[in-house]
Formats: structure tokens, sequence, C-alpha cells
């Protein structure tokens, strides 16, 4: 029994050695940015991951936890210009889909396969908006997809804007709070992350691939 536990004591430290590694190469990763540009470095890429455009924001803001628990940066500064720019760039993200989302879909898609779409969106969606940004893809879609799916505004916004505390107090506070142990947490996630990362686009295309042949069948059976 003793010598399981050892066995289990010293992968737990392994594993954290490993994770404090990571945590060491995501702000390796972006200093250069850091260093120039800032807390904008910060604003940019996190905003700009919520109109759907792939960015560094979560590595930016694990760097920056990283470099606030050092005294580097203020750390409720840090937190202010994170949670703004999720909120502001899914919003942005959400106008985009309302506004030419739904116009391209109506292009491509049929209308009854469409409406089944918007329906399942309805259903699940305010999940999705909450917790999508964990995701790396649905960071960038879930907030076109929305807009897109016929999500009203009323309902969007709270559940963006409680996204957008949790994942910023999630990879800021707890990057700086908990540092070497939440660095296991982080080193999981990147094991974790770019399978989901590839079922969610696997899922995108499905459902375009779906919407698109119900669009085709109508006029094949004419």
């Amino acid at each position: 029994m003793r010598r399981v536990q050892r066995a289990v004591n010293d992968e737990f430290v392994r594993v954290g050695r490993e994770a404090g590694e990571d945590v060491s190469h995501h702000l390796e990763e972006v200093r250069p940015l850091i260093d120039h540009y800032g807390y904008a470095a910060v604003f940019v890429a996190i905003f700009i991951e919520g109109v759907g455009i792939p960015a560094p924001g979560q590595t930016l803001l694990i760097a920056g936890a990283v470099l606030a628990a050092r005294g580097e940066l203020s750390f409720l500064g840090l937190m202010l210009i994170a949670f703004l720019a999720a909120s502001s760039g899914t919003i942005a993200g959400f106008a985009v889909g309302r506004y030419g989302g739904q116009k391209v879909l109506a292009r491509f898609a049929s209308a009854s396969r469409l409406a089944s779409l918007d329906r399942a969106f309805a259903r699940f969606g305010t999940s999705v908006v909450l917790l999508g940004r964990f995701v790396d893809g649905a960071r960038q879609l879930h907030a076109i997809a929305a807009g897109a799916l016929g999500m009203t505004p009323r309902t969007f916004l709270p559940w963006t804007v409680a996204g957008a505390v949790l994942w910023t107090g999630f990879w800021g506070g707890g990057v700086y709070w908990l540092r070497r142990h939440f660095a296991v947490v982080d080193h999981i996630y990147r094991r974790v992350g770019p399978v989901a990362a590839i079922g969610i686009v696997a899922l995108v295309v499905i459902a375009l691939l779906w919407l698109v042949r119900g669009r085709k069948a109508p006029a094949a059976s004419a």
C-alpha cells in the first residue's frame, strides 16, 4: 500500500513539474507582446477571439496572471481589462452573427432545417454561451452562432457576461491565487483541450453539411 501511495505521490510531483513548465511556456510565448503593448495586448487578443478570429487571448490572460503574481502587472487591472474584452468581444461577435450570419445561413440552408437548428440552440444555447469560451473553437464561434441562430439580445447578454466572469476568474484568478497547484489544472487542460476543439470543429462541419444538404434535397426532388 505504501509503495502504491509513493508511486501516486511521485506521479503527482512529476505532473506538477511538467505543469509548471507548461505555465512558464505560456509566459515565454507571449512575453514580447506584453512587454511591448502591456494591457492593450491582452484586451485586443481577447476581444478579437470573441469576434471569431483566432488569437492567443487565453494564453495572454494566463501569462498576465503569472506576471501579476510576480508584481509586474496590476492584478485588478488585468482582471478588469480581461473581463471587458471578453464581454465586449462576444457582444461584437453576436452582432456579426445576428446581422450577417443569419443572411448567410438563410441563403445556404433550407428553412425547415434552419428552424430545427434554431430550436435546438434555443434549448441548449445558454449553456453554450456560458461555457463555450472554455473550449478552443467554441470560444471563437459561440457568440456568432448565438446571433445567427436567433438567440435574443435579452437572453444573450446576461449569459455572456456571466461566462466572461467565470472564464476570467478561472484563468486569471486561478493562476494568480493558486499558482503552482493551478498549473496541474492547466496541464490537464492542455491535454484535453485539443480533443475538445476537434470535436467542436467536427460538430460545426456536420451541422453545416446537414443544412446545405437540406437546401439541395428539395431542388433535386423538384
